[in-house]
């Protein structure tokens, strides 16, 4: 059975050897030309030969791998001390990892079989593939020398770089075989005969790259490496260099020539033996003493009186509503007021008693009120800002009327719609008959005016934003008594207030002041003022007021009626207040109110313009003058001064002057000066125009929960020219810009021209 074997084995031997000599002894001339041919023509492309070409078409395929690794391997044995310079293998240089015989091999198309003289052809066959993997290794280090990969760490060679005439390729790779696919590459080269530098692209590196994939993706590199937003000089490049360019100042234009102004005391704040100590004081000893007397009255939509509320029936409604406040809306153990808490006053502005009730009411349970305006609809953008009021002042409590609530908007359910922006409240109506009267063995708390909080009187910014202006019992006390001497107020007098009774003037003289004083204040709503323009000029003369409070605006509405009734007399008037008269335009309505209605028994002397802030409250108001007295005389200022913030006197062109009117003396027991609006607090001259600061009891105290603000407005010490403290008074800006000087030249008192 061995013997067996190892003669089929010698057989089997025998019969290869013979078998491979005649099947590569014929190939051998053929293959050697076709591949000098190939390899010469400058490509690497592999050309298939067609069956009837290729003698051993149709040998087995067992047998041509060994062929062909026998070949390879006598081929490498020979040429192993040469080292290509290929680049390190990455994934887009595939191509030149390839073994080189099979890389430089025809394709195979079908099988063979044996044939004569195959022992013949080894040897040509193997020269064949020894000058192939010559031009081959050629051929690649021209080409490596000339193309780089999109790695730059790999792509440098290092040898034949800049030497000679540098031409390239005409094709890369035109049809490329990888083992033993095909693959199509695009044309990335151009040949460029006797010049010295090829058509090479540069990466981010520095390194020559020739691959239009290359290309892309370095264009995809420097897409990421730009910023998103171009710098901000690109967006100015035409005027760029005007736009940062800081303007000179004019060398001819006016320049302030005065002294440094000092403060300027008002008159002194005189002590009346029959003032009370604090305004609920006042208020009962009139209600208790005086209860007839009329204290408010209200007006309909046609003008005519209403209701007239007395001093008894506001001191007991204050009382029950205080009561109820304290006792009826919580337990006993858990009560939802306690002192010092605050509250909303939503209150329209048509119902002046109700708001009056429950202003005293709040005051007499010592919690705060916070009077606001009616919200009509659920996305108000100003409510919006009075929603942030209410919260940042903790407010979950508003009083309201009965009327008022059922006006409100309202849920599907019937409940009040939640305001964008506003707390979540609980509503409480004020109405006489939803109160409870207090035991007669209760009494409310009231004591001397301190420093707690009063009320909180909301104030909108220029921006828009509301703040709310934190106002002290005792400052309450202070102004009350700062315009019962300013104004000459007596008991019993009669006051017409055309203003907003919730704010400003009107809540000062018309709900404060007239209870101080025991006045009878005659409240003439807005809705009236559209229907009937005269109506106030009307309660003037029916009730023969002392007092009117209006704007500029009600004189022209009343000039523009004046057709509608001409039997009416304003003799009794012996102030009329324009409580807008900082406005240099309020000038021309005084002047044309005066001589229509003067004929009417206005006197000259009774018009009283007046200057007010929320912060500094009324900051200063013209005096009632003297029958036959001189009147105080107007400026008529240069706008090209103003315009610089000096004042100037203009004698020459009427059109570029601008005439105004002072609105009076500093308030009692106050003081003012003038500062600069921009930068430090420092004191203007004589004749520069500035920000007025006033320095009183009777003033705010604070912005309710903004402390920094606070501190920027309430507490401002005014520095000289050198930077030093002027006295340790703190002064409260008034947010009026202005300027003091004498009007009359008889009179050494200094008088107050605010200009907004």
């Amino acid at each position: 059975m061995s013997f067996l074997c190892l003669f089929l084995g010698d057989i089997t031997q025998k019969g290869y050897e013979k078998k491979r000599a005649k099947l590569l002894a014929p190939y051998v001339p053929q293959t050697q030309g076709r591949s000098l041919l190939w390899l010469e023509s400058g490509f690497c492309r592999a050309v298939p030969l067609k069956a009837s070409e290729i003698p051993f078409a149709t040998r087995d395929e067992r047998y041509r791998s060994d062929i062909h690794t026998e070949a390879v391997q006598a081929a490498l044995a020979k040429h192993k001390e040469q080292k290509m310079a290929l680049p390190m293998p990455t994934k887009r240089r595939s191509t030149f990892v390839q073994s080189p015989a099979d890389a430089c091999t025809p394709p195979d198309t079908s099988s063979a079989s044996e044939d004569e003289g195959s022992l013949r052809r080894q040897a040509a066959l193997s020269a064949a593939l020894h000058q192939s993997l010559q031009n081959a290794e050629s051929w690649i280090n021209r080409s490596v020398q000339g193309s780089s990969t999109s790695s730059s760490a790999s792509s440098t060679l290092s040898h034949g770089e800049g030497k000679g005439t540098s031409g390239s390729l005409a094709d890369v790779f035109a049809n490329t075989r990888i083992g033993r696919s095909w693959v199509r590459t695009e044309r990335s080269l151009r040949v460029q005969t006797g010049s010295n530098r090829s058509s090479l692209m540069d990466t981010a590196d520095g390194v020559p790259v020739s691959s239009r994939v290359s290309t892309k993706i370095q264009q995809l590199l420097n897409t990421l490496k730009r910023p998103k937003r171009p710098p901000l000089k690109e967006f100015f490049v035409d005027d760029f260099e005007e736009i940062v360019e800081v303007p000179q100042p004019d060398p001819n234009q006016p320049k302030p020539e005065g002294r440094q102004m000092t403060p300027v005391k008002g008159e002194p704040l005189g002590v009346v033996c029959n003032w009370p100590p604090a305004l609920e004081a006042a208020l009962q000893r009139w209600g208790t003493t005086q209860a007839k007397c009329p204290c408010l009255t209200a007006l309909d939509v046609t003008g005519k009186p209403v209701y007239t509320l007395t001093y008894g029936k506001l001191w007991s409604r204050s009382l029950k509503l205080a009561y109820t406040l304290l006792n009826k809306l919580g337990t006993k153990n858990e009560p939802v007021l306690k002192p010092g808490d605050r509250v909303a006053l939503v209150y329209p502005n048509n119902d002046p008693v109700m708001f009056m009730v429950a202003f005293y009411g709040c005051l007499l349970a010592e919690v705060i009120p916070v009077p606001i305006e009616v919200p009509l609809t659920r996305k108000d953008a100003g409510g919006q800002q009075i929603g942030f009021l209410l919260g940042s002042c903790g407010i979950a409590l508003a009083l309201t009327t009965e009327v008022c609530l059922k006006g409100l908007p309202k849920t599907q359910n019937g409940e009040i719609v939640q305001f964008k922006g506003w707390p979540r409240l609980k509503w409480v109506v004020t109405d006489s008959k939803y109160l409870s009267k207090s035991p007669k063995d209760w009494q409310p708390n009231i004591s001397a005016a301190g420093t707690e909080p009063a009320y909180i009187e909301y104030k909108t910014s220029k921006e828009g934003s509301v703040m709310g202006v934190t106002v002290s019992r005792v400052a309450m006390l202070a102004h009350c008594q700062a315009l019962s001497q300013a104004c000459n107020y007596s008991e019993g007098e009669t006051i017409v207030n055309v203003l907003d009774f919730k704010k400003d003037a009107g809540l000062w003289h018309g709900i404060l002041t007239n209870v101080m004083n025991k006045l009878h204040t005659i409240s003439v709503p807005y809705s009236v003022m559209k229907t009937c323009p005269l109506s106030w000029v009307q309660r003037v003369h029916a009730h023969k007021a002392k007092v009117a409070l209006v704007k500029c605006r009600d004189l022209h509405w009343a000039m523009m009626a004046h057709r509608d009734q001409r039997d009416v007399s304003l003799s009794s008037l012996r102030m009329l207040i324009v409580t807008d008269g900082a406005n240099p335009w309020s000038v021309s309505s005084c002047d044309a109110f005066l001589s229509l209605f003067q004929s009417h028994g206005l006197k000259p002397e009774a018009i009283c313009p007046c200057a007010t802030s929320p912060e500094a409250m009324t900051v200063a108001i013209r005096r009632p003058g003297v029958p036959g007295a001189p009147l105080p005389g107007r400026a008529i200022l240069s706008m090209n001064g103003l315009s610089f913030g000096v004042i100037r006197v203009n004698t020459e062109d009427k059109n570029s002057a601008l005439t105004v009117q002072d609105v009076g003396h500093v308030m009692p027991g106050g003081m003012m000066c003038i500062v600069k609006p921009d930068g430090p607090p420092q004191l203007c001259k004589t004749d520069e125009i500035g920000e007025i600061c006033v320095s009183s009891r009777a003033g705010g105290m604070m912005y309710y929960g903004l402390a920094g603000v606070t501190k920027n407005t309430f507490e401002v010490i005014p520095v000289n020219s050198s930077g030093s403290p002027v006295g340790e008074v703190p002064f409260v800006r008034s947010g009026l810009l202005g300027f003091v000087g004498p009007v009359r030249e008889s009179e050494t008192g200094v008088w107050l021209f605010p200009f907004p």
